[in-house]
């Protein structure tokens, strides 16, 4: 991606210090130029409908106007709409719920690591360039059609029985902010029992969500740790 087309990106985050970190990590992206921050709701809705980014990274607790009715109000707007990551310390499904509902396909649960927030850039970068790609032709084929539907979203399939899809999210999300985890770590950044947590991880394991270790290091049997699978 050449610098002209770097992908402009507005930081929103209440915490002045935090959303400069947030910066300096996204400035270092080479797919993405951050064009402006802000630190209150009116503020962010502002700068969104004057400046049209491509991306923003939203917080969700931010004064004046919470972070998901600013993204109700963009999404009023009309017109091209930006990309989005959540970036809040929220990890209850009713927020999760929310963000799914506003057409949020990256959500990221604070505390997370700058590899956590490289990753879900990779994508936006990548599903952003096939969409420009796929944009000169006027027809495409079939498996060009299926792979934009699915980007920066799993293909959704019929869950087993017994699990929620907001659930899953709730899950897969906390697994992203917290790699090498143990079902019982998962469990409590979820808000689920253990039994739960670790059947929504064996799912992930079993479609290629999610990858399973072992862990030598404690005396006495090996544990299980999960990790989120970025590259699948």
């Amino acid at each position: 991606m050449t610098v002209s087309a770097k992908l402009r990106t507005i930081i929103v985050d209440d915490d002045v210090e935090v959303a400069s970190l947030h910066a300096k990590f996204v400035s270092v992206h080479p797919a993405f130029d951050v064009i402006a921050t802000a630190h209150s709701g009116p503020e962010a809705l502002r700068l969104i409908a004057e400046r049209r980014p491509d991306l923003v990274l939203l917080d969700f607790d931010l004064p004046g106007k919470p972070g998901l009715e600013v993204l109700r109000d963009v999404r009023a707007m009309g017109g091209a709409q930006p990309e989005v990551i959540a970036v809040t310390a929220a990890r209850d499904v009713e927020s999760v719920r929310q963000a799914r509902s506003a057409g949020i396909q990256h959500y990221l649960v604070k505390p997370f690591t700058a590899s956590n927030l490289t990753a879900r850039l990779d994508d936006v970068a990548r599903d952003r360039l096939a969409l420009v790609e796929s944009g000169a032709r006027e027809e495409l084929a079939q498996r060009e059609i299926d792979a934009l539907m699915r980007s920066g979203v799993r293909a959704r399939t019929q869950l087993p029985k017994g699990l929620s899809g907001e659930t899953l999210v709730t899950v897969e999300s906390a697994l992203g902010s917290a790699p090498n985890s143990s079902a019982g770590e998962i469990a409590e950044l979820s808000g689920i029992s253990r039994v739960s947590a670790r059947r929504y991880l064996e799912y992930l394991v079993a479609v290629n969500r999610a990858q399973r270790t072992l862990d030598y290091a404690t005396a006495g049997r090996p544990s299980t740790r999960f990790s989120r699978n970025d590259g699948a």
